[in-house]
């Protein structure tokens, strides 16, 4: 089976965005009285601009087939492919403009795309997951070399004030149309996207490979949400469908034409969409706190707080910084949404190579949730790894202080130290060589294999410190317990690290120090084992400093140039986010705000800062050299 890689994407978003006071130049009037219900309904869903292929006249000015044909050429003009060379063509839209034929044939004709096959996917939202998934296991299986995927909505002209003109409903209401109907019309807008799947990754820019799809449906639990071609009776049973009634005029009238949402089914979507959530979890498919961008299509702003209770309330905790959304600026496109979503987080400049993109597409029609889960690849050299080792750009730990005069001078001594540290480690050659871009795999392995050495000493060195303060100064000694504990459990990390990159568990668990990490192990169990050993604070300040200000730099230079996954670097990447948020430094800020500290304590603090730094850089300078 073949990998599957989505190598290019695209859009299409008719005319200029309309702003919400806009919204009825477009849309129209009712009875020419303005609406009532709009800015309670755009409150509640969020949405500030939005697309539509209409004209002021309430003309169509795109099809729904011309837009999808528009996001295609804009995806495939960012690729490498000729329109003659795409294999297969998957399509999703919620109601195509044509009863017959099926959608993907109109696309297929209006795309310039010479002959492939093709699929029609008809649903709401979910359509979309849908054609991704049909295009991505054509591709994997070996059926097709490369896919185009894409969507289409335009429900726009379902919503237009001309349309609603001699219905029996709207008629009896006088002004108001029922809100079933009403809240979608200031919901939903129109718009095309579109990807490239293949089964290699582009060597030109990044790429996302589908990890895996997840679809499924819970028709045979619910009634129909949201739905048009029928009214539903009043025990929830479509009875009688647009084609039943003697006239398409008579159906008309009746509403049975109008796109409606059953307004006391639809928050099952975000219960049903958590649910399968946390069932995902649990069957092993992903890990929450592994994900690096939640790009969720909730419907409206509504739901999001919904969400995130619901996700709390199981034990899982996204940061708002991973969500990505651009419902607010562009408007809720159904099916098209997951498609313009990525065209914008693909060409954000925002992604890295090796992180976890879960996608989510929960669908009301009769209730569907559809999951996708995408790993950022890039090609060696197709990015350029940046960094900020300039000199004057280098920022030591920060150190809270008291205003106390021991204190200052500590910080001032330490801050000069870490410069000296840092500028000797832009010179040691395998630092050089993660800053250039130029390190290999081999290279990195061995770079752990020289850490871990060192590394597995590090809790045993803060025990034997923390076992050698007398109980008097019980808080510093609770300290160094539990950081004790923290470090436990870095070198298992970094051999799973390892493994991940080929090694095996026999070459990393019977390593050795080099000359450099002897050296470094030999001086701090000394120092632990003194009375009262508070210097270590030194030797604590340059190592979780490194962790704090430049591991975590190390290991995305290392994932990109090399191409890795975040299970091949997390030991420099967890460091970055564990000692920033884990009160690694709270730990030792507290620590030199004692009433301890004296000047003579921390003159042995600032030596064994300066001895530590040496030996670290010693440590790195001696790979191998055993």
């Amino acid at each position: 089976m073949n990998r599957v890689f989505i190598t290019s994407t695209g859009s299409f978003l008719p005319n200029e965005p309309v702003s919400n006071h806009e919204m009825e130049n477009f849309l129209g009037l009712l009875n020419d009285i303005p609406s009532r219900t709009k800015d309670i309904f755009l409150r509640k869903n969020g949405i500030k601009t939005r697309y539509y292929a209409l004209d002021q006249q309430q003309h169509t000015t795109h099809k729904a087939y011309e837009m999808a044909a528009l996001a295609i050429k804009n995806c495939i003009d960012c690729s490498t492919l000729s329109y003659n060379e795409v294999d297969m063509l998957s399509t999703a839209t919620t109601q195509s403009d044509l009863p017959v034929p099926g959608f993907a044939s109109m696309v297929h004709a209006e795309s310039g795309i010479g002959r492939c096959s093709i699929a029609s996917h008809q649903s709401v939202c979910a359509a979309s997951m849908m054609a991704i998934q049909h295009a991505y296991l054509q591709v994997k299986s070996g059926n097709s070399k490369n896919a185009i995927c894409c969507a289409a909505e335009l429900p726009s002209r379902m919503f237009k004030s001309k349309r609603f003109i001699g219905q029996n409903a709207f008629a009896l209401k006088n002004t108001t149309l029922p809100i079933e109907i009403d809240f979608l019309r200031w919901m939903l807008s129109d718009g095309a996207g579109a990807m490239l799947l293949q089964n290699e990754a582009t060597q030109q820019s990044l790429s996302l490979e589908i990890d895996w799809v997840d679809i499924k449906s819970y028709a045979h639990a619910y009634e129909v949400c949201m739905y048009t071609g029928a009214n539903k009776s009043e025990n929830g049973n479509v009875e009688k469908t647009w084609l039943d009634y003697d006239t398409i005029a008579e159906a008309n009238a009746a509403g049975a034409i109008n796109l409606k949402q059953d307004m006391h089914l639809v928050d099952n979507i975000v219960k049903i969409g958590i649910q399968r959530f946390f069932e995902l979890v649990d069957e092993d498919r992903f890990v929450p706190q592994d994900i690096d961008w939640l790009v969720c299509h909730y419907s409206s702003h509504h739901f999001k707080p919904q969400i995130v209770d619901l996700l709390q309330k199981g034990g899982v905790e996204i940061a708002p910084e991973k969500w990505f959304t651009n419902l607010y600026t562009v408007g809720n496109v159904g099916s098209a949404s997951i498609f313009v979503m990525l065209d914008e987080l693909m060409k954000s400049g925002k992604l890295a190579s090796g992180q976890k993109i879960l996608c989510i597409v929960p669908e009301s029609g009769r209730f569907i949730t559809g999951y996708m889960m995408l790993t950022v690849r890039t090609s060696v050299g197709s990015q350029k790894v940046s960094f900020s080792d300039k000199i004057e750009e280098i920022k030591a730990p920060e150190i809270r202080v008291q205003d106390k005069p021991v204190q200052e001078w500590l910080v001032r001594q330490l801050t000069g130290v870490w410069f000296d540290f840092e500028r000797g480690l832009q010179q040691v050659p395998i630092v050089k060589k993660i800053f250039k871009g130029k390190l290999t795999l081999e290279e990195y392995k061995r770079l752990l294999v020289n850490l871990r050495q060192q590394v597995i000493d590090g809790s045993q060195w803060i025990a034997r410190a923390a076992s050698n303060v007398s109980m008097e100064y019980f808080p510093v000694r609770s300290a160094f317990i539990r950081h004790s504990s923290d470090e436990h459990r870095d070198y298992q990390i970094l051999e799973k690290n390892y493994i991940n990159c080929g090694g095996t568990e026999t070459e990393i668990l019977t390593g050795i120090k080099n000359i450099g990490s002897e050296a470094l192990s030999a001086y701090m169990f000394h120092r632990a084992s003194q009375p009262n050993p508070f210097d270590l604070l030194g030797g604590m300040f340059i190592i979780e400093g490194l962790g704090n200000r430049v591991s975590g730099k190390w290991g995305r230079a290392i994932q990109q140039q090399l191409n890795l996954d975040k299970d091949q670097v997390s030991f420099f990447i967890y460091h970055e986010s564990s000692d920033a948020n884990d009160n690694h430094f709270e730990r030792f800020e507290q620590a030199i705000q004692s009433e301890l500290l004296t000047k003579e304590i921390a003159e042995k603090i600032v030596k064994t800062a300066k001895v530590v730094a040496k030996l670290y850089t010693l440590q790195l300078e001696e790979i191998d050299n055993f």
